[in-house]
């Protein structure tokens, strides 16, 4: 997959077949879409591409109250999407001013002149350009000016696919990642880089990795004790991590993601890890002692060695 910040080198591209949109998580529904823009693409002898934007367009139109919480960092969006066979990603900056390009200038100067569009293909519900004044009526306007094929998802098609990033959104922020992972198609992973903590849990016992997320708008799911693999090196570890406020030990009331990595006797600070959430053993809550909490981490442990 060829990532491009411009149109300069999507001129050489054959009969592009381009999709629009944010496709955070790229989960099973929107592969399922790629899939069909692949064969498409196939019979046209053409190439796919997808148009996203960065920044989110909330954080810019939205600035200190947007509340954005996603799935997949842009690292993470590039290699899910290029394992899902999308030839082209193009990331275009999202600005105040371009968020004031009319619907007629967005399909002209982006679409026709930009990528150089063939086949478009979006939902039944796509909107853009000023205060979301294109929508599907008015693509297929302009498709017949400029001269691009449209097609259309419809409503019933999305629906049977019965997977949304919301849906994800909402199993994480409840702790179910099991659910959420049947809809990613992949684990739910966040990376981040290990640093230096109290030392409690050393001290305990059960020394741990601190990690604080890269992405500071990646969604971190419901606090509590989570069954987890962590990559080190390439190489993929059994762990507890433990996500919450650690109330047993502590009344700073910090929210912090930590990983007991058993049998593991390196040194992580400074490095970026990446933990893939498997299923939530309990939640998370206070002891009566730290006799109590020593016991309930072994019970921790050997169940997420299971």
């Amino acid at each position: 997959m060829k990532v491009h910040y411009d149109f300069s080198e999507l001129q050489a591209v054959s009969n592009p077949v381009v999709t629009i949109g944010t496709f955070d998580g790229v989960h099973l529904g929107h592969r399922k879409i790629l899939g069909q823009m692949r064969e498409m693409a196939r019979e046209l002898h053409g190439e796919t591409v997808l148009l996203t934007f960065y920044p989110h367009p909330r954080m810019v139109l939205h600035k200190g109250d947007h509340g954005l919480r996603l799935l997949t960092s842009l690292d993470e969006k590039k290699s899910l999407l290029e394992s899902a066979g999308v030839d082209h990603l193009v990331i275009y900056p999202f600005s105040e001013d371009f968020s004031r390009m009319s619907a007629f200038e967005y399909v002209r100067d982006l679409l026709v002149n930009g990528l150089h569009t063939h086949t478009l293909v979006v939902g039944y519900d796509h909107r853009f350009g000023r205060n979301r004044e294109g929508d599907f009526q008015v693509l297929q306007e302009l498709s017949d000016v400029f001269g691009f094929n449209l097609i259309e998802i419809p409503a019933q098609k999305l629906n049977e696919i019965e997977v949304s990033s919301t849906k994800i959104r909402q199993a994480l922020m409840s702790g179910d990642v099991e659910t959420a992972d049947e809809y990613l198609g992949y684990s739910y992973s966040i990376t981040g880089e290990v640093v230096r903590g109290d030392g409690r849990g050393r001290k305990l016992g059960f020394p741990t990795a601190n990690i604080r997320a890269l992405d500071p708008h990646k969604l971190i799911p419901s606090s509590g004790v989570y069954k987890s693999d962590v990559q080190i090196d390439n190489k993929p570890w059994p762990c507890v991590v433990n996500i919450g406020v650690r109330p047993t030990v502590s009344d700073s009331g910090e929210m912090t993601i930590e990983a007991h990595i058993p049998g593991f006797d390196g040194d992580l600070y400074g490095k970026n890890i990446t933990v893939c959430l498997k299923r939530r053993i309990r939640d998370e809550k206070k002891f009566g002692s730290v006799h109590e909490l020593i016991q309930q981490i072994n019970d921790d442990i050997a169940t997420a060695l299971l």
